[in-house]
């Protein structure tokens, strides 16, 4: 499986450098106030990715840090809770001299 990740890895970067080299051009943007700039296309295709791909990384980072977050606190409290019931066991039942047999359980017929 790391094979056909690294030959799918490896032909992107070539069909990349294709690409690249099928049109390094200068490419004129026009700024405010009449300025004017020349960049090579696939650097300016490779900026407007970094654009619009780095915000949505960042959001899903933070994402994945809250909600790493919430699971520790949830696993924290699930973890002392199980030490409660397992510390605290129910209490034996008391029977009185009268009673010869125990009541009966929740759910039983009596």
């Amino acid at each position: 499986m790391q094979f056909l990740k690294i030959l799918f890895w490896c032909l992107l970067a070539f069909v990349a450098a294709l690409f690249t080299y099928g049109n390094w051009e200068p490419v004129t943007i026009h700024l405010w106030s009449g300025l004017e700039a020349l960049v090579n296309l696939p650097l300016l295709l490779f900026v407007t990715f970094l654009i619009g791909f780095l915000p949505t990384q960042i959001y899903h980072a933070a994402l994945r840090w809250r909600l790493r977050q919430r699971l520790g606190q949830a696993e924290a409290t699930l973890a002392s809770t199980r030490a409660l019931v397992v510390a605290a066991p129910p209490p034996a039942p008391v029977y009185t001299a009268a009673e010869t047999t125990p009541p009966p359980l929740p759910g039983e017929l009596s």
